[in-house]
């Protein structure tokens, strides 16, 4: 005969256990202590068992039904309820062990021989930065999209690109987590939508109208910067890399008397090696460098230590108190040097994307990227210094100032 509610509240804690029994194995263990207890006898593999369904009144007598019934379901199936239950508490306690930032982590080792050790490393600064705080030691299941969104919208408050660079971490992370097993859904999908509208600019740069006074502000200058910070300004000038490749360019790589300067491939954007030839200018800059550089391995030394490279702010710091803040970066020099070698000079577009190492745009363009072209390159970059000086000597003319 089934057991009622009313008996269930009303059953008393004797010296010893007792049942009260409902049916098809389901009862109710009274202990001494007070505590009442579901349980369910059963049958399986020709052995009785037994598997406790919670405690009363917290699983009421109609929960204790209902799960009866699932269990009995899953017996017909073949399937052992307590294996089953000993399972399911392993998954849990696994799923509560796989946080966002254990899987982040994982992802980024992953990644870590196919990135550059330095965009390895900010990928994962920013992660510990900006993204960890908020959800790093949550379960990677458990985390819903409000709240990666409120992570974002943080990041956004002060750089928008950011917070965009963040959500696709986030993204490949979950990604990961989805092909690995340890999550079913990508909770970033959409995200993108709301945050602001953004469209990242191209880095500050001159126009070729401005260069002449460009180049009489850089010679005024000079008397307020370090000789190595105005060569360094000079020798970017010229050769028109990017800021971390100067910076960390090292003896070994540079020839003077073959007027060459080969930039390994793990320092270029792209995974490949740059040839700069160097002009007549830019190889008496490297002399005067080379008697400076106090014995260090690096052409461009810190100021406090020559077993470290200059700082790669220390030529945009110039330009800035040049009053050239928000009009001119280093990376600038890239965008003018293009517009003097076509407009001034008359070099082809593709002449000059090689010397600045761009990457080709489709299958054609990169047959065509393999060849080096490496004399046209000398003479275009031997004119455009040239060039510089000319400018630099006209303007110097008309001010009648010594040069």
């Amino acid at each position: 005969m089934a057991i009622t509610d009313t008996q269930c509240r009303a059953a008393k804690p004797k010296s010893k256990s007792y049942k009260l029994f409902d049916y098809e194995g389901l009862y109710l263990e009274v202990m001494p202590t007070g505590s009442k207890i579901w349980r369910l006898k059963f049958w399986l593999h020709d052995k009785e068992r037994r598997i406790s369904l919670g405690s009363y009144p917290e699983t009421s007598l109609a929960d204790a039904r209902k799960e009866k019934l699932a269990i009995k379901e899953d017996i017909r199936n073949g399937i052992d309820p307590v294996l089953k239950r000993a399972q399911e508490k392993q998954i849990a306690k696994f799923d509560a062990s796989q946080t966002f930032e254990l899987l982040a982590r994982e992802w980024h080792r992953k990644q870590y021989d196919q990135w550059k050790p330095n965009h390895a490393q900010t990928v994962l600064h920013r992660l510990e930065k900006y993204v960890f705080p908020y959800f790093g030691t949550m379960p990677i299941r458990d985390i819903k999209p409000l709240i990666i969104l409120k992570c974002l919208e943080a990041a956004e408050k002060t750089a928008p690109d950011l917070a965009r660079r963040l959500k696709c971490y986030c993204h490949h992370i979950f990604v990961y987590a989805i092909v690995t097993s340890r999550s079913e859904h990508d909770p970033t999908y959409g995200l993108e939508k709301a945050l602001r509208k953004y469209r990242q600019g191209h880095y500050p740069s001159i126009s070729v109208d401005l260069l002449p006074k460009f180049i009489m502000d850089l010679h005024d200058y000079q008397r307020k910067i370090t000789r190595q910070t105005f060569l360094a300004t000079k020798f970017m000038f010229l050769t028109f890399i990017r800021t971390s490749e100067m910076i960390k360019a090292k003896w070994e790589e540079v020839d003077l008397e073959k007027k060459i300067w080969s930039i390994p491939a793990e320092r270029m954007k792209l995974p490949r090696p740059h040839l700069v030839p160097l002009s007549r200018q830019a190889v008496e800059i490297l002399r005067e460098l080379k008697a400076i550089s106090r014995n260090s391995e690096y052409v461009f030394p810190s100021l406090y230590s020559t077993r470290k490279h200059m700082s790669n702010c220390t030529v945009l710091t110039a330009i800035k108190r040049m009053g050239y803040k928000g009009r001119m970066t280093g990376h600038g020099f890239r965008a003018l040097a293009m517009g003097i070698l076509k407009e001034k000079l008359g070099y082809s577009h593709d002449l000059v994307k090689k010397q600045l190492a761009h990457a080709p745009k489709d299958r054609v363009d990169a047959a065509y990227d393999r060849a080096e072209f490496l004399p046209q390159r000398t003479e275009m970059m031997q004119r455009y210094a040239d060039y510089l000086d000319s400018v630099f000597l006209k303007e110097i003319t008309a001010r009648h100032l010594p040069r």
